[in-house]
């Protein structure tokens, strides 16, 4: 369905969802086996299966002394034994104690650990104490955190370096991921110069094009740079077909309904465009289609405007095709620490940060004002039709949810 024939603008949940929708259609399956050090943003393609016990055998979690509980009644007790993290404990004499420390080993016929802060060492080296014991106390049980064929991380895991580390625990010294989107960005406007280069008269610096790919690198992706497109509906075509072999072709600029908008043209001239004009603010002129069978997705060309919908839009739609499940950013309630007096129809985002607890928005909330963003610690969502009051509560999205 052409977006051109939904009346009116399409509201954010339907973009999303339709999005959604369209990654789960045309999913990366294609894998990699990488080392674990480079497993850093990359997804996985297998679930990661336990291959022993975590921990391996019962240990001590604190520095102390271990007994089994049975053989005391109160008594000091002689300390047959030391263990320490990484050796091999012999079995525990009865009677008796062991001095142990944090991970090390329980020996065999322990059961209780007491900390050394609740023991005392008599002159002739036994040990009495001083707190009444607890069977299990102080002791990290046998497969506590995982068991042997128990899946620890599902395939579609974007891992980081908790994931990372909990593969580590397990001994996995290499994993099978998706392989790297490969994302095509182009830039379109007469007026866009590469910074480092003169300006000419009503020309700017192209800023988008440092945004994305910078974006799209720390999502794990393969960049192909296409460089700026001129104003011409030709050029722009041409441009599209070269861009071959990539997953995804995203543009900033050229999507809306002026006269030199030609990528939304060469988008509806092949009849596949599925997104056009959303509820959004900043980015209504977001575009979603098919060009020679490559999705496309065209950002409106403002700097605030490509923020904003690269992060709740385009970051979602490439996860999701990485076969990422919960790929929504997190948000959470605050006060609002300004007023709102005047309700839209659409779904705006401001640039905001939180002091004392509240969130104060930036002064200009224009979408071609970058500045805003370096300021701000994230996005407050004002919902269509909404006044806000100091002190209401409105949902806060960190800037991290949407672009690390």
């Amino acid at each position: 369905m052409s977006g051109c024939d939904h009346p009116g603008l399409m509201p954010v949940e339907e973009a999303q969802a339709r999005l959604l929708k369209l990654a789960g259609e045309a999913p990366i399956r294609e894998q990699e086996d990488v080392a674990l050090a480079d497993a850093d943003g990359r997804v996985l393609a297998e679930p990661l299966v336990a291959g022993l016990d975590l921990p391996p055998w019962d240990n001590s979690a604190m520095d102390g002394y271990a007994l089994r509980l049975a053989d005391w009644t109160g008594e000091p007790l002689v300390v047959s034994q030391r263990i320490q993290a990484g050796s091999a404990p012999g079995p525990l004499q009865p009677g008796t104690c062991a001095r142990i420390f944090t991970g090390a080993p329980l020996p065999e016929g322990a059961d209780t650990v007491e900390m050394q802060e609740n023991a005392e060492v008599l002159d002739d080296g036994r040990v009495r104490f001083l707190e009444t014991l607890k069977a299990g106390q102080n002791v990290r049980p046998k497969g506590q955190e995982t068991r042997t064929g128990e899946t620890v991380l599902d395939a579609g895991t974007l891992m980081g370096p908790i994931e990372m580390g909990l593969a580590a625990t397990l001994g996995v010294a290499r994993l099978q991921v998706r392989r790297r989107p490969r994302v095509a960005v182009l830039s379109t406007g007469d007026e866009l110069v590469a910074p480092g280069q003169p300006l000419g008269p009503g020309q700017i610096y192209n800023s988008n094009r440092t945004l994305l790919i910078a974006w799209l690198r720390r999502l794990g992706c393969e960049v192909v740079d296409g460089g700026i497109l001129a104003d011409d509906l030709e050029l722009t075509r041409k441009a599209l077909g070269e861009l071959t072999g990539v997953d995804l072709i995203l543009s900033t600029g050229g999507v809306s309904v002026g006269e030199a908008d030609f990528l939304g043209v060469v988008l509806r001239e092949a009849g596949e465009l599925a997104l056009w004009k959303l509820a959004i603010k900043p980015g209504k002129p977001l575009t979603f289609g098919h060009f020679q069978g490559v999705p496309v997705i065209g950002l409106p060309g403002n700097p605030a405007s490509t923020l904003v919908t690269f992060g709740l839009l385009t970051r979602p739609y490439l996860l999701r095709r990485l076969g990422v499940d919960k790929v929504a950013p997190l948000g959470f309630p605050v006060p609002a620490g300004f007023t709102w007096s005047k309700p839209g129809n659409r779904r705006e985002y401001l640039r905001a940060r939180l002091e004392n607890g509240r969130a104060v928005i930036y002064r200009n909330q224009s979408s071609g004002v970058l500045r805003s963003a370096a300021w701000a610690e994230g996005l407050v969502e004002v919902l269509e039709g909404t006044t806000l009051a100091e002190g209401d509560a409105l949902r806060f999205i960190p800037l991290s949810e949407l672009h690390a």
